[in-house]
């Protein structure tokens, strides 16, 4: 069973991502600001991360900027309503990274996560 971190802020977005992983066979854990995902990357074990952008703390593209200068390269789906976020993406190193602009479909980031772990599991 894959272990999916859920770095989200906002309480009700995090658990409506967590109640529908969970619904679908995912393990989870929520980590709502910056420094509370890296300690949790850092000491447990995660298939893939589910990250929102603006994290109290650090925010989620420091975030993918110190896991990339690490040679952590856990697959990630970026959460954002950012309206500049594709330009903020964009700029990121790009290893395992997909996004979706909040507000999103539960089943479109079920698909994303799927579709990651499945890449991810045949490398």
């Amino acid at each position: 069973m894959s272990c999916i971190l859920i770095a989200e802020d906002e309480t009700r977005i995090a658990a409506f991502i967590e109640k529908g992983l969970r619904k679908n066979g995912y393990e989870t854990a929520i980590a709502n600001n910056g420094e509370d995902t890296l300690e949790l990357l850092a000491n447990e074990q995660f298939e893939l991360l589910v990250l929102d952008i603006q994290l109290p703390i650090k925010d989620g593209c420091k975030i993918v900027s110190d896991l990339r200068a690490q040679q952590q390269f856990i697959p990630i789906i970026i959460i954002t309503a950012c309206c500049d976020a594709p330009k903020r993406i964009n700029e990121l190193p790009q290893q395992n990274l997909d996004y979706l602009i909040k507000p999103f479909r539960f089943l479109d980031l079920l698909t994303l996560i799927r579709n990651k772990l499945e890449l991810h599991d045949n490398n």
